[in-house]
């Protein structure tokens, strides 16, 4: 089914969306409808010979989602339940176990489970397939029916059994139902040092993160020694808001350019368009990212990178280099089309590649992280083809262990570090604040 990255509950969708009227759709050349005589054949064929009766919407429906299947990942129909999952996206606001899901081979699979969600809190993790709710067996059934199912009153319980690869039996989870508002942007201080985690990018983002900033200021009475960016498991949104976050830290400069069909079809968005100057003040910046990294939160991380306004530290990001238009189709229906690539300043497509870090950090405190499975786009059936030659940038597979990354979850939990990445972050910040090593950029 076309539907891939369709919701649970969560707000995290892996695309960068700009609004648009129907209006703005290209013209159909004309003789394409010579190509639609064969379909019309075999609809009213299917129609009237089907073993059971089937009325047009089922037809119709089949025939859209079939013809936006043959083009990519992220070009859907959405109507009904898919439609509400698409405001979701934008909306920031919903209400179920929080939980990012797609469907492989019939089985349910956690894309990312939302910060701070029931299914988070829990334990459950990217790379997981549910495989039954409340002891009923879902493989092979409908997302829809999964998605439906996992919904429900807040407060109302649902037992789940995941299959999580590395594990020798199915785990149990009893999750209660929430009505959760996705705080897009979240802020604390530590060790002198701003950490501001940005876990989507709906409509507040931009401001949330400049608002982030000035409350980091006024908890210490001072500017902090620099600031962490944590973009991982952040699956995008708004292009507007990836632009106004990168606006954030950028006092001028290309932040990204978007490049449709047609040769001259660009368009390049600048700095000092949101917010006047560098906020953070040229201070050390680092941005996090891991594999859940996508869209509009590798914009961000490329604008930083290429301006070496900032340190990008963690794991290779998810690659989806391409922007979606929506574009309404009656009142509970949209045309979510795949209508652009966007590229870094430096002219750097992520698509499949994605954002290779600046210092890579594996994720030492999550025991699985070298057995889960990584989903990225590169994965997905039928993705855009990188249009640039993909680089991994590795001369040599270096097999040895780097003796900084060598503890165990175990050996770090028995030290107080629960988040592996966030405390190396934090040590290099310290770092570049005694150097004097600021990188305050271009």
């Amino acid at each position: 089914m076309l539907r891939s990255f369709l919701q649970v509950t969560a707000a995290v969708g892996a695309l960068a969306i700009i609004p648009i009227t129907s209006g703005a759709m290209a013209g159909v050349d004309t003789s394409s409808y010579r190509e639609l005589d064969t379909f019309m054949e075999v609809y009213n064929t299917v129609k009237a010979n089907y073993v059971d009766k089937v009325d047009d919407k089922t037809l119709v429906k089949g025939a859209i989602e079939g013809m936006l299947a043959a083009l990519d990942p992220h070009s859907s129909y959405a109507d009904g339940l898919d439609f509400d999952n698409l405001k979701i996206q934008t909306e920031g606001n919903y209400g179920g176990l929080g939980l990012t899901v797609t469907q492989q081979d019939g089985a349910v699979k956690v894309i990312a489970p939302t910060e701070d969600g029931p299914a988070a809190r829990a334990g459950i993790k990217s790379g997981d397939f549910i495989t039954h709710l409340d002891g009923k067996f879902i493989v092979g059934g409908s997302l829809d029916e999964a998605i439906t199912q996992m919904r429900g009153k807040p407060g109302t319980k649902i037992a789940l059994t995941v299959v999580r690869p590395g594990t020798d039996k199915p785990l149990q989870f009893t999750l209660t139902r929430e009505i959760i508002t996705q705080k897009p942007v979240k802020w604390e201080v530590k060790n002198g040092i701003g950490i501001i985690n940005i876990n989507t990018f709906t409509a507040r983002t931009g401001g949330d993160t400049a608002l982030a900033i000035q409350e980091i200021d006024k908890k210490l009475g001072h500017k902090p020694l620099g600031y962490i960016v944590d973009l991982r498991a952040n699956g995008g949104g708004l292009l507007t808001e990836a632009i106004a976050v990168s606006d954030v830290f950028l006092s001028h400069g290309e932040i990204v350019s978007q490049r449709g069909r047609e040769k001259g079809d660009i368009e390049r968005y600048y700095a000092e368009s949101v917010f006047p100057g560098d906020l953070a003040k040229g201070l050390p910046v680092i941005v996090l990212v891991d594999s859940g990294t996508a869209s509009a939160s590798e914009i961000v991380a490329g604008a930083l990178q290429d301006h070496h306004r900032a340190l990008v530290m963690g794991v290779r990001s998810f690659g989806k280099g391409s922007v979606q238009t929506i574009l309404p189709m009656g009142q509970r229906a949209a045309l979510r089309l795949t209508t652009a690539r966007y590229y870094t300043p430096s002219g750097h497509s992520v698509q499949e590649g994605g954002i290779k870090p600046d210092i890579l950090v594996p994720q030492l405190s999550d025991p699985d992280y070298k057995s889960r499975p990584i989903l990225r786009e590169a994965d997905l059936r039928r993705h855009l083809i990188n249009q640039q030659k993909v680089d991994d940038g590795v001369l040599e597979e270096d097999t040895t262990t780097d003796p900084r990354f060598a503890a165990t979850a175990e050996e770090l939990k028995k030290k107080g570090v629960e988040d592996f990445q966030l405390a190396y972050a934090l040590q290099t910040i310290g770092r570049l604040a005694q150097t004097g090593a600021a990188g305050k950029g271009k």
